[in-house]
């Protein structure tokens, strides 16, 4: 049951007004002492030809609120409407019971298919601190999707193609060997794109080098390929390990190599289709007309390019999911690339052009400048998540060092608390990345959230009671559990909201204001009394509350330890 709902069927009985109408005039007063809902009726002034205070107090009188609404207000030119307690009671449980740890669990999405395109790691480059954003942004909206009733597909489209290959093999054959490699490969394998990347500064014989050998990558010579292979696999392992802690997982990892074979495919069509212009011996798309940059598609010296790769992705997703979505979770760098790509997909005539979704995020930097690979200014992220769970751990031992499970405890909050600062901002922010910030278990963290979880836990066991959602009683509802039922009614709408506009940041605030009502009522109230009855009543509370708490972490891959 949805109050906005009730009330869009009340007013359209008064008000001549569609549906949708009314829709678009409902609103939340930020004043929660106002009403949950409120009728601005400034818009009916000019119909109506009164004064919009004399509307909200005539339209006041025509309205019965119950069962829905406890009562109304007029204030000037607002119509106010509080939630009925019980109602409100009524709709939470019932969701509650019925979903469970899938709370705001529902079909909206009708198991169509949406494919998530996040992480793209770069094959023989370190997985740092800045793939976290892209990695743990998708893999919430895979969640959040699933969730909804869609039929999510992750992907991750691998960076494993490309002239930094033909660099990475350029540079492996003159400085190293398979042994050196081996013995640290993500590290050996900086080391060497930094060097030639230095190198090739001075020496651009080198870039001519690298070039041919992704040319011959690119015309499956043995050599070339069987390097590239042994490159990725060894890649795999180590961003498999760091994955695996993160409780990240994709359907496909398909990358840029898989499309190599569907090329010349592509290159054909866009003749066929008259779009490519020769420039300097380059294939291009010319999007001047719609003030854009060409696309290029293939270099002067006959190899592809990441673009051409993409055009062949996306007609490649469409043809095996039959996509509804197919979104990119890539940095708002790429910005201009995708609106290349998708325009050059609408004039190929594909109408699901419309359906690819750029979702953009700000970037990470360090506090000391920009993360650059080329550089070797890179912070891993395994670095980083060893460094939470540490110091996680050492907090664990000074303030509860007979918790059992300590290792796996300080695991799950210390990777806990790095997601859940990721998603307390939105994601178009720029941030810099700090240790102090990050790490920190004081306010608004994740850390905070799992004890609250941890909290009920240890009532509900305290108690010793089997709670039941059905003793949470109408007669026994005071002001704390009210504001704590409106706070979770919310849940189900805001968990809609963040995936219709690609922001799991929605969800993390509204989990916060659960959490902050929860403590708040905690603080100010005994749980368990000499009153069986109220007894049963508020642990029924904090099973609710844990079950609202876990629902939503679940979303955003945060684990719950049940002892902190």
């Amino acid at each position: 049951m949805n109050f906005k709902e009730k009330l869009i069927d009340i007013l359209d009985n008064i008000l001549d007004l569609d549906r949708e109408s009314i829709d678009r005039l409902i609103e939340a007063p930020a004043d929660s002492s106002m009403g949950d809902l409120a009728l601005p009726c400034f818009h009916l002034a000019k119909t109506l030809k009164k004064a919009p205070n004399v509307i909200a107090s005539e339209l006041k009188d025509k309205i019965n609120p119950e069962p829905y609404f406890k009562k109304i207000e007029a204030v000037g030119p607002y119509l106010n409407f509080f939630y009925d307690d019980k109602m409100l009671k009524k709709v939470v449980v019932e969701e509650a019971l019925t979903n469970g740890t899938q709370y705001g669990k529902m079909n909206i999405g009708n198991n169509q298919s949406v494919v998530i395109d996040y992480s793209s790691t770069n094959i023989a480059k370190p997985f740092h601190i800045g793939h976290i954003r892209s990695t743990l942004i998708g893999n919430a909206l895979y969640n959040i999707g699933k969730r909804l009733g869609y039929n999510t597909i992750g992907v991750n489209h691998l960076g494993d193609y490309g002239t930094q290959f033909g660099l990475l093999i350029t540079a492996f054959k003159k400085w190293s060997n398979k042994e050196e490699v081996e013995a640290s490969p993500i590290d050996k394998f900086l080391e060497l794109y930094v060097r030639i990347n230095k190198e090739a500064e001075e020496n651009p014989a080198l870039r001519d080098e690298a070039h041919e050998w992704f040319k011959k990558l690119e015309n499956k010579d043995e050599e070339a390929v069987k390097i590239w292979s042994w490159m990725k696999e060894l890649s795999l392992i180590e961003f498999n390990r760091v994955y695996e802690r993160l409780g990240i997982n994709f359907d496909s990892y398909n990358g840029e190599a898989f499309y190599s074979d569907m090329l010349p495919a592509i290159e054909k069509e866009l003749r066929d289709k008259d779009l490519i212009t020769i420039s300097d011996g380059c294939e291009i798309v010319d999007l001047s007309e719609f003030d854009m940059p060409p696309l290029m598609v293939k270099k002067s010296n006959g190899t592809s390019t990441y673009a051409t790769r993409d055009l062949a992705c996306a007609e490649y997703r469409k043809k095996t999911y039959d996509f509804a979505k197919n979104i990119y979770v890539v940095a708002t760098q790429q910005n201009l690339h995708f609106k290349q790509l998708f325009k050059t997909l609408e004039l190929m005539g594909y109408d699901w052009a419309k359906d690819c979704v750029h979702v953009g995020f700000g970037m990470v930097s360090l506090e000391d400048g920009t993360l650059s690979t080329r550089k070797g200014q890179v912070l891993y992220l395994e670095d980083v998540i060893n460094k939470a769970v540490s110091k996680t751990f050492d907090l664990i031992n000074s303030r509860n060092p007979d918790l059992e499970n300590k290792e796996e405890v300080a695991e799950m909050v210390g990777i806990g608390a790095l997601k859940f600062q990721e998603f307390y901002n939105q994601r178009i922010k720029d941030y810099v990345f700090s240790w102090d910030k990050t790490l920190s278990f004081e306010g608004e963290t994740g850390p905070y959230v799992q004890y609250s979880y941890a909290r009920c836990s240890s009532l509900i066991n305290k108690s010793g009671i089997d709670p039941d959602l059905n003793d949470i009683k109408d007669e026994l509802l005071i002001d704390e559990e009210i504001n704590m039922l409106k706070e979770i009614y919310q849940i189900p709408s805001v968990v809609v909201d963040s995936f219709e506009k690609y922001e799991p940041y929605f969800i993390s605030r509204q989990i916060i204001e659960v959490v902050k009502s929860f403590n708040r009522y905690y603080y100010n109230n005994q749980i368990i009394t000499d009153d069986k009855e109220l007894t049963r009543h508020r642990i029924a509370f904090a099973s609710l509350v844990k079950t609202v708490i876990k629902s939503q972490l679940d979303l955003l891959g945060i684990a719950t330890p049940e002892r902190m």
